[in-house]
């Protein structure tokens, strides 16, 4: 699968089959989480691989009610050994990086998972006490995420996805660039814009109205490269 392709499809699965995962694609998606940059390439990350159901139900019932895990064949919690990161980098490399670098590792996780066709989802909430317990986490390595795996049972439903324009600045916070969904090439946001104006002359000849959304993204990158010459 293509790099973007994977990006922009991956979806979070919360309901899965029977079917048990293979151990080589484990196996990949595990090496991909060790590829993941971690702060002076202390490689801190550490990955407990629960695939006893038992083990699975139990945990279930310590993640905010969130009894959908105990469905998922495999799950792959996510810790990082803040012992490392603190000897290097002080208290903020124990509060601060060591959670930047789990987290690295758990979206390579999810990314892998999406390419090799298996499910997954990312668990935040949970009984970390419980997880240290049961599963014998020495005291400076934390539990930062659980991600199931299993393949996919039913379809998902729709993704709402937020404007760019709500979440992109350039050079300061707060400073937007004109027409940024132009910029990305997200021509049918200006299509449902103009058909939410009752632009009849969209349905008329679709083809001119694509021209002018083109030459309007050309101005604008034009006047976003201008900046960049400053």
């Amino acid at each position: 699968m293509d790099l973007f392709e994977c990006i922009h499809t991956r979806r979070s699965v919360r309901n899965y089959s029977n079917k048990k995962i293979e151990f080589d694609k484990i196996t990949l998606i595990l090496e991909a989480a060790t590829k993941a940059p971690t702060s002076g390439n202390l490689q801190d990350y550490r990955f407990i691989i629960v695939n006893d159901k038992e083990k699975i139900r139990a945990l279930a019932d310590h993640c905010n009610e969130q009894h959908w895990i105990a469905t998922a064949p495999t799950l792959i919690i996510v810790c990082a050994d803040t012992e490392r990161t603190e000897t290097y980098y002080g208290l903020r490399g124990q509060r601060l990086y060591a959670v930047q670098n789990a987290a690295a590792a758990a979206q390579n996780i999810l990314l892998a998972a999406h390419a090799l066709g298996i499910g997954a989802c990312w668990i935040g909430a949970f009984n970390e006490e419980y997880i240290s317990d049961e599963f014998n986490l020495p005291g400076k390595v934390r539990p930062q995420a659980i991600i199931t795996l299993g393949y996919q049972e039913g379809e998902l439903d729709p993704k709402t996805e937020n404007d760019l324009d709500a979440m992109i600045f350039f050079n300061s916070y707060g400073s937007k660039v004109e027409n940024m969904n132009l910029l990305m090439r997200e021509y049918s946001k200006e299509i449902d814009k103009a058909l939410a104006r009752g632009d009849k002359k969209i349905n008329q000849n679709i083809k001119t109205f694509k021209g002018k959304i083109k030459t309007l993204f050309s101005k604008t990158k034009e006047k976003f490269e201008s900046n960049n010459k400053k």
